[in-house]
């Protein structure tokens, strides 16, 4: 345990001042995004608004995702990170305040399509300059301490938000909308702190100091746009089934736990939390597994063994199961999230990481952008019992056909280190 942890310390001291500007900069954002976006849906439910209000604000975000990916990684490869990531967290805070006031559907709908709109700028540079700033040897490590930070950050935010809600309409005797409301704003508050640390990074591609070893069909210094679209396009692939499965039950586990079991605020609030911080840790377990079994079976083993965590959700009536089950998925299928980002971003040359990040981004954004009205429809034509259940038990078909996608292209034809 005592080398483990000196092996993460010489990590985290060797990566350089933008990784951790930028770590700095999202943690900021991810608390306020985690504060936020725990609580929306429930603020419209609060409005008196139907089910399928929610389904068209996640699928118009996720859309408006999909539609500006691509543009935003070309430009992300033309003008460099810095830039395109402050633009898109501006005026994306922009959109969380104005989302806090808005009571209408029309509006609640067009904002979230800009909200999705102005974060894919974000998303989509994020990994290019992690990437662009570190060397092979550290990837692994770095994506993992990376993404662990950015769950452990939605545990405080996913816990802040539904405390601050309940202390404004407990102890305070705010009505619950306007509790929500603050709460909202208190997120969106958060989110425009993580500018400051942005503004300091250095614009500066630095110069590559190591040639990646990696076991690949495509030579990672072969610019050849032909070659890396066929990369992106399996990677792509596998993300989309994911992002259609994610659809039908990620954006609606706040809902899930509300509508199945009655539960409070600060309870759901709780176990989302709990669920990124067991994910954190997931990730930081990581690459202890990838130097046993290599990167592509420690993907595949932590996917698989979400499956059965997932079914235990889609069908229990007990709480304390449905929490557990959840805790576990989370945990386990977002514990892969690094090692992929990090074979992504090895097998694809310098000159197209912001398009491989965009196309992954924009493919798995239209899968929760179809998926947003389905689950809704489920849940609306089939009750809170079985309407959750279809959802999950198609989730968990679409996961184990991916991973056997993923093993099948990547794994057999060693997209991986041995």
């Amino acid at each position: 345990m005592k080398s483990w942890f000196m092996d993460w310390k010489i990590k985290v001291l060797s990566f350089n001042r933008n990784v951790k500007l930028f770590m700095l900069a999202n943690v900021l954002i991810q608390i306020g995004l985690g504060v936020f976006m725990v609580m929306y849906n429930l603020y419209i439910k609060e409005l008196g608004m139907p089910e399928t209000v929610n389904g068209k604000v996640i699928s118009m975000t996720a859309l408006a995702s999909a539609i500006m990916l691509i543009p935003a990684g070309f430009l992300s490869d033309k003008i460099g990170r810095k830039w395109i990531i402050i633009a898109g967290a501006l005026f994306g805070a922009a959109t969380l305040y104005y989302r806090s006031f808005a009571v209408l559907e029309s509006p609640l709908v067009t904002a979230a399509f800009f909200t999705g709109l102005f974060m894919a700028f974000v998303q989509v540079s994020g990994v290019p300059l992690l990437a662009e700033n570190s060397r092979s040897s550290e990837r692994v490590h770095m994506f993992s301490i990376y993404f662990a930070l950015m769950t452990a950050a939605n545990v405080v935010g996913s816990l802040l938000g539904g405390v601050v809600s309940d202390v404004f309409q407990v102890y305070l005797s705010m009505p619950a909308v306007e509790a929500i409301r603050w709460s909202l704003l208190f997120g969106a508050t958060l989110f425009t702190a993580g500018l400051l640390p942005l503004f300091k990074l250095n614009n500066k591609v630095p110069e590559p100091s190591e040639k990646v070893e990696t076991r690949i069909d495509i030579e990672p210094d072969d610019p050849g746009l032909k070659r890396n679209l066929i990369v992106i396009f399996h990677f792509s692939f596998a993300s989309l089934l994911i992002g259609l499965g994610s659809g039908l039950v990620v954006p609606y586990l706040n809902l899930y736990f509300a509508n199945r079991f009655d539960a409070s605020n600060a309870y759901i609030g709780l176990v989302l939390s709990l669920g990124s911080a067991m994910t954190a840790v997931a990730m930081l377990i990581g690459p202890m597994l990838v130097r046993r079994v290599g990167k592509v079976k420690a993907l595949i083993i932590f996917q698989v063994l979400s499956i059965p965590f997932l079914i235990l959700t889609a069908y229990t009536t007990s709480l304390f199961l449905a929490s557990l089950g959840f805790l576990l998925r989370q945990a386990l299928m977002n514990a892969g999230n690094p090692i992929q980002s990090a074979v992504a971003m090895e097998v694809v040359h310098d000159k197209y990481k912001g398009l491989a990040n965009s196309v992954n981004q924009m493919v798995f954004n239209v899968g929760w952008a179809t998926m947003g009205p389905v689950a809704a429809g489920l849940v609306i034509a089939f009750g809170s019992y079985w309407g959750y259940a279809y959802a999950f038990s198609i989730t968990a078909g679409l996961y184990i056909i991916s991973s056997t996608y993923y093993y099948f292209i990547f794994g057999r034809r060693k997209l991986s280190e041995e």
